[in-house]
This record gives C-alpha cells, structure tokens and sequence, in this order.
C-alpha cells in the first residue's frame, strides 16, 4: 500500500473563503481597472501550497490530506485537489481567485469582469450570438461555462495569432537591433 503523506492546507482554505468574502465586500470600495494584488506574504504562502500539491500529485503514491484543529486527518478528493493547486498557483503569481460552480449564471457585468472587457462589449457579443445567453426577465445572463469556454477559445485564438506574428517577425528578421557588425 503506498505510503500517505499529508498535506495540511486548513488555513490556506480559510484564506481562500475568507478572500471570496473580502472580495465580495470590497468590490464597490476598489475603482474600477483597480486590480485587486495579493499581498506578498498570502503569495508566498499560496507558492509554498502549491509546490506541495503539485509533489503529491506527481509522485500519485500519496494522498492531499487535511488536518483539523483537533488533528484529525480528511482526505481531499482528487478533484478538490486540483482546484486548490490551481488557486494556489494563480494566488502565487499575485493574481486574484474567483471559484464559480459549473452551473452559476452570472449577470452581464460578471461575466464582462470575468472577460476583462466593458459590459456593453459583452452585451454585443451576446446580441451577435457569439457568447449564449439566457433572458431572466428584462436581463441577460450567462452561464459560467460558457463564459469559461468563450475566454479559453479568445485566448488560445490570441496566441495563435501572436505566434503567427512573431514567426512573420523573425522570417523577415524583425528582431535584431540594428545593423550586424562586418
């Protein structure tokens, strides 16, 4: 049987929760374009989490475990797991975290949040059958799947053209400085 090797991370899941309410609450005190930064000491934190889970899930030979106040052991589901690497890793990069379930419908200026664009951006995608939505009354709302499909199709289209166009740049030697010496 392979040997278990917990990993405590209770706090790092108080901090996770305690950062959605703090966000919640704080979104009308930040301007908007304000980003909300991790504080350097929570990034560290998040960077020492994550090299712990990722070591646990690649050596597959033990399991993520929680340890209570009261020192008794829970074992993550694997899936749990992931979310919290995931996290920990966008939290180490100083980057903040929103959770969302599969099925949450998000408002117009959610999903725009989401999407780094204006809500009225959003709503012409909506209106041009590019991004489904759904009519709740006089509102829209969109799924956060399909907001989560839509922003990992625009960002994979984004870097296939950044691709395509640094290729272009360097076939015409658009990268070097000045003249070479003789």
């Amino acid at each position: 049987m392979a040997q278990r090797k917990p990993v405590a991370f209770i706090a790092f899941a108080r901090h996770i929760l305690d950062m959605a309410i703090t966000h919640r609450t704080s979104q009308d005190k930040n301007p908007p374009g304000t980003p909300n930064v991790v504080p350097a000491p929570e990034r560290s934190a998040a960077a020492r989490i994550a090299s712990l889970l990722r070591a646990t899930s690649r050596k597959r030979q033990g399991s993520v475990q929680v340890v209570d106040a009261d020192g008794e052991r829970l074992e993550v589901p694997h899936a749990l797991a992931e979310i919290m690497y995931q996290a920990a890793e966008l939290l180490a990069e100083g980057r903040p975290v929103t959770v969302l379930p599969d099925e949450e419908m998000l408002s117009t200026q959610a999903a725009a949040d989401i999407l780094n664009v204006s809500r009225q951006y959003l709503v012409r995608l909506v209106d041009a059958g590019e991004l489904p939505a759904e009519m709740v009354g006089s509102h829209r709302r969109l799924r956060a799947t399909d907001v989560a499909a839509f922003k990992a199709a625009r960002d994979t289209k984004r870097t296939l053209a950044l691709d395509r166009l640094t290729s272009l740049s360097e076939d015409v030697s658009g990268y070097e400085l000045g003249d070479k010496p003789s």
